[in-house]
């Protein structure tokens, strides 16, 4: 189903993309490679081993079940992954620009930031190196000249979380082209991290990472959009747990 959806919304083209679900501790269902998820059938899927190695089904698996592999390895929360080409968050990767800022309250409660990883050869242990360090603090990641990877509780949370990556990249490209750009900040930004728990959709177990002040984000993405100051996101996060 979700496949489909994916294909049907356009975030897939061809046999792009892949996606996964954590059965136990020692198998992983995925998608097999070059098939198109739009026509994919439950007989298609692929059961693997924690190295990724076929357990069942009569195709192949995808080249990229490392990147799934190395998520569930470092994210013990985390049971689906998304991986697809949403065109315009994808134009943000392949522009080398980061979704960091907080222009929208609804994302700061469901993703907090999305962050741009190095580029890495897909299939290949590049990918999977340039994407560790930012696994553990973020649900959703855009890959540079690439696309997007988005992870969560469930499946379908895993997928929600993806259109969410689309849908704020369309509205920060909107503030591009009316050349302003409006986040939040101080004591409303505050509310939202302090309240983010409570909200049903929020289901992300990792730290809230604010690329806002991210002075090592800035470093490893120059490209990001300009910061609103250098507080570290460790000082942000120290006045926010004082405050609760």
């Amino acid at each position: 189903m979700f496949g489909k959806m994916l294909y049907d919304r356009g975030y897939v083209a061809a046999t792009d993309g892949n996606l996964s679900v954590r059965l136990d501790n020692e198998r992983i269902l995925a998608t097999p490679t070059s098939m198109s998820k739009g026509f994919l059938r439950p007989a298609d899927m692929v059961i693997v081993d924690g190295e990724g190695h076929l357990l069942a089904g009569r195709h192949k698996v995808s080249s990229e079940i490392a990147m799934h592999l190395l998520i569930y390895r470092l994210r013990p929360d985390i049971q689906g992954i998304v991986h697809a080409h949403p065109p315009t968050a994808t134009g943000f990767a392949a522009a080398g620009i980061a979704l960091n800022k907080p222009l929208v309250c609804e994302v700061v409660i469901g993703l907090g930031s999305i962050p741009l990883a190095r580029y890495g050869t897909p299939g290949t242990p590049e990918l999977s190196e340039t994407l560790e360090p930012l696994i553990p603090d973020y649900d959703a990641i855009l890959m540079s000249n690439h696309g997007v990877v988005a992870y969560a509780d469930t499946l379908h949370h895993a997928y929600m979380k993806m259109e969410t990556v689309e849908h704020f990249a369309q509205i920060a490209l909107v503030t591009h082209l009316l050349g302003r750009q409006q986040p939040l900040e101080g004591e409303n930004l505050e509310k939202l991290i302090m309240a983010r728990g409570k909200y049903q959709g929020s289901h992300s177990l990792a730290s809230m990472p604010l690329a806002c002040g991210l002075a090592t984000e800035r470093r490893n993405n120059p490209h990001d959009l300009e910061d609103n100051d250098g507080e570290t996101t460790a000082a942000f996060r120290g006045r926010v747990r004082a405050k609760n």
